[in-house]
């Protein structure tokens, strides 16, 4: 155990968040059926999860992780996203106030725990894994700990879970920087203990290098698992705060766990590029359950603040 937390909990804030949590006019909102929830630096989305009840009303709520790092910054957030033709939607968000220990640093995923209701894995950069409880609109901190393996400048942004006969695997990413340095992804049978603490069997690992986009791109900024075990990733330029941005979405090979929890993790030497979105970092990307293979998409833009939309990009 590398830190216990045991009665931490995030309590919702009466109001809208006003950085994050909106509105935008039309003008500033992205193509392409972008709804912007935010419009400044520390606005932006670095991961998100769908609830337990997914889509509902015509809509589909998630919860998200903001990589703000000075104290009072907003850190998690609640979105409901309704699909239309109007740029001018907006997606409304409520802010999560983190009370009773430090405010964790640089969140970048968020992913809800199959099989277990309310229950989510948060992870910092730095490899730190928070695993949490919502309940109503409160977030209780059950514990915290360490992934395995990391490496000396490993920069993590994105974390999964998949669950098979019974079985739990995790995966996971450092981003990779340009030409030099591709994306590591590791996995490995995932639990957890009488604690709450999270518990990694035998790590296993691959690398990734995204085709798409060029230059300063992170090669792995989310990452998916679908029904069948396909690892869907998204991959992002990055040319400072004032951008430019581009991204992509990646069927990047496939995650699987056998009836003895054994996990094998099988990337793509030249993964497929499923589609192109110009003009947007995407850091999030969240395979819709019974959503005919759709996924819901999260921006951090930086200075022009974050959006959220959806494509189906997810396959079976």
């Amino acid at each position: 155990m590398f830190l216990r937390t045991t009665t931490t909990v995030l309590t919702a804030t009466a109001a809208l968040l006003s950085a994050g949590g909106l509105t935008a006019s039309a003008a500033h909102t992205p193509n392409g059926g972008w709804q912007r929830i935010g419009d400044d630096i520390t606005s932006g989305i670095s991961g998100l999860a769908v609830t337990g009840e997914a889509q509902r009303h015509g809509g589909t709520d998630a919860v998200v992780v903001r990589d703000n790092k000075k104290p009072g910054e907003n850190r998690v957030a609640r979105l409901t996203y309704r699909p239309g033709a109007d740029r001018s939607t907006v997606t409304r968000t409520e802010a999560l106030t983190w009370a009773g220990t430090p405010e964790p640093i640089d969140l970048e995923a968020i992913e809800a725990v199959p099989g277990l209701r309310g229950e989510y894995v948060a992870l910092a950069s730095r490899g730190l894994v928070y695993h949490v409880k919502v309940t109503g609109h409160e977030i209780q901190v059950l514990d915290t700990s360490p992934l395995p393996a990391i490496a000396d400048g490993d920069d993590y942004e994105s974390f999964a879970l998949t669950s098979r006969h019974g079985k739990m695997a995790a995966v996971w990413a450092d981003r990779g920087a340009g030409k030099k340095r591709p994306a590591t992804l590791r996995a490995a049978p995932f639990s957890f203990n009488k604690y709450g603490e999270a518990d990694f069997g035998p790590v296993t690992t691959a690398r990734l290098r995204a085709p798409y986009p060029v230059g300063d791109v992170r090669h792995a900024s989310d990452i998916s698992v679908t029904p069948s075990g396909r690892l869907v990733i998204s991959s992002a330029s990055d040319a400072g705060d004032d951008g430019p941005f581009d991204s992509a979405v990646l069927n990047a090979g496939n995650l699987s766990v056998s009836r003895t929890g054994k996990v094998r993790l099988s990337v793509a030497k030249s993964p497929d590029v499923v589609r192109k979105f110009e003009g947007v970092k995407i850091e999030a990307v969240e395979c819709v359950p019974d959503s005919g293979g759709k996924a819901l998409l999260g921006t951090d833009d930086e200075n022009a603040g974050g959006s959220v939309n959806s494509a189906t990009v997810c396959g079976k």
